[in-house]
């Protein structure tokens, strides 16, 4: 039922981590560059709102230090048949507000996931329907075979019904239509933490749950996260001892950050590629000063702009070694990645890429805003900056609007943007969760192509893609997987630039262990 993706992670740090996890009571003072976008759940599939929600939501299955599924709120699964899943729940486990956890709260819960306007349809989205066999106990129905439900799986967190019933949040925030809801600002989950405040950029608070069924492995009985979107700021903030942990250290401050005795850093590849997005959709590009025609939308046009970008410039001089410089739209430790994919699809090349242009008809190019976030990924902004120089110097006459993340990501899903800077982790480990959310044709607001902002569509890729979903002979899906990503890279439906490598910065008494998908876990955490 789930594929195994194994790969090595600081070990030795999780066994300092449990001999440490008698330690006394500690807060957690964490900053990070970007806030939460919200606290529903099911709203925004967004690396730091998931770092933070996994704390206080729970899903029936969870990943251990190795990324594979173990129980969670859910003890046992047994495949009745091929689409027919049953789940047993855990016993005694109680909401933060005191509320027995049964199936009622299962079956209501994953299927406001599957429901529009949520974001994390992925997460369900081979789910057909789910019954509930009894209080402990639920029936998951599913369209097809999954080879990868479980994984999946990880990311459907549990609400509590009769809570979400009380508040008008049934069904999920409409983020991308700028919805508010008591679900978007207050939370009632099962996990380790609960919430106990949040001012957007400005704090938020989490507070220990004493009643959780499980044991945490670290000290931390508050975690305190301030936004601090300056990097200055935040430097200067973790050397001063105003925090405790930084998630993302500016890369120019890394080498100061080394150098002072009361710090350290681990750092370690996260399963994040890093891409520009073109819209392939519109049959005008706005601003392009190309009437009638979209550039974009010209295979040459796009195999142009690839070989305009210097990725060993950007690796070295923008990224300062933090990247490892991409040809394949996953990371390595996704399944479906080889290294023949992960290979440049062509070579950097200017003058091949004026040429491109001239025979595409765009021998004196065309305009173009290029939209980036400024608060999200490793120096995305500045990335832009050189990239817009690049293409540039090709005829692409290219302007940045960069802007910080939860107003760009509302951009991109409304599909109000010319070519973007994104970045997609993998919370599946495998290239499913990509291919089906990056490259499937866009549908509305269902879990297929649901980040496609360029909206292309391929009707090959999107039946490759379908077949992956339920095939379960492991080299034929393995195959499919490798067809389909070959298919993106020839056809340059994205511009891959670079696997980002995430460090991490903390005071010396911190001890934590470095997560691939860049989650930190409160739980697994000490503070000395």
């Amino acid at each position: 039922m789930m594929h195994r993706t194994t790969f090595r992670l600081g070990l030795l740090a999780a066994a300092a981590l449990l001999a440490a996890g008698s330690a006394s009571a500690a807060t957690l003072r964490w900053a990070g560059a970007n806030d939460i976008n919200t606290v529903d759940p099911h709203s925004q599939n967004h690396q730091t709102t998931h770092a933070f929600l996994q704390q206080v939501y729970e899903s029936l299955v969870r990943y251990d230090e190795k990324f594979q599924v173990e129980p969670a709120l859910a003890t046992k699964w047994t495949q009745v048949s091929p689409t027919q899943v049953r789940f047993e729940l855990r016993k005694g486990v109680k909401f933060h507000d005191g509320a027995p956890f049964t199936a009622d709260d299962v079956v209501f819960s994953l299927t406001r996931a599957m429901t529009p306007p949520s974001n994390m349809q992925s997460a369900t989205q081979s789910v057909k329907e789910l019954k509930k066999v009894d209080d402990h106990t639920v029936d998951v129905f599913l369209k097809g075979p999954n080879p990868i439900l479980l994984r999946e799986l990880t990311e459907a967190r549990i609400m509590n019904k009769a809570w979400a019933e009380k508040h008008n949040s049934v069904k999920s925030q409409d983020y991308g239509g700028k919805e508010e809801s008591y679900a978007s600002r207050n939370a009632n989950g099962t996990g380790p933490y609960k919430l106990v405040g949040w001012q957007p950029d400005v704090k938020l608070t989490l507070t220990k749950n004493a009643d959780w069924w499980d044991k945490p492995r670290g000290n931390v009985d508050e975690v305190v996260f301030t936004p601090i979107k300056s990097a200055a700021t935040r430097t200067a903030a973790l050397v001063s001892g105003q925090v405790d942990f930084v998630v993302d250290p500016p890369p120019q401050d890394l080498a100061r950050l080394k150098n002072t005795p009361e710090l350290k850093l681990i750092e370690g590849a996260e399963n994040r590629t890093i891409f520009f997005g073109l819209d392939q959709f519109r049959d005008e590009l706005p601003g392009a000063g190309t009437p009638g025609k979209n550039p974009l939308k010209d295979k040459r046009v796009r195999q142009a702009m690839y070989q305009a970008i210097d990725t060993a410039g950007l690796h070295k001089n923008t990224m300062r070694g933090l990247s490892v410089p991409a040809g394949a739209m996953v990371a390595p430790m996704v399944h479906g990645w080889t290294k023949q994919l992960d290979e440049r699809a062509s070579k950097y090349d200017v003058e091949a890429a004026k040429k491109l242009l001239a025979d595409a008809g765009y021998p004196n190019g065309f305009a173009l805003k290029l939209e980036c976030p400024n608060d999200r990924y490793v120096n995305d902004e500045a990335i832009c900056q050189a990239v817009t120089a690049m293409w540039t110097r090709i005829g692409i006459k290219t302007t940045l609007a960069a802007a910080p993340m939860a107003q760009f990501v509302t951009r991109v899903m409304n599909n109000d943007v010319n070519a973007y800077l994104f970045g997609w982790g993998v919370a599946t480990f495998d290239a499913l969760y990509t291919l089906d959310s990056l490259m499937s044709t866009k549908q509305g607001k269902t879990a297929a192509g649901v980040y496609n902002g360029g909206r292309f569509s391929d009707a090959k890729l999107d039946e490759m893609i379908q077949q992956i979903k339920s095939e379960m002979d492991a080299p034929k899906r393995d195959a499919l997987l490798h067809d389909a990503l070959k298919l993106t890279k020839d056809e340059y439906y994205y511009i891959p630039l670079h696997h980002q490598i995430r460090p991490w910065a903390m005071r010396k008494g911190v001890e934590t262990v470095h997560r691939a998908d860049d989650r930190p876990m409160p739980n697994w955490t000490t503070v000395k």
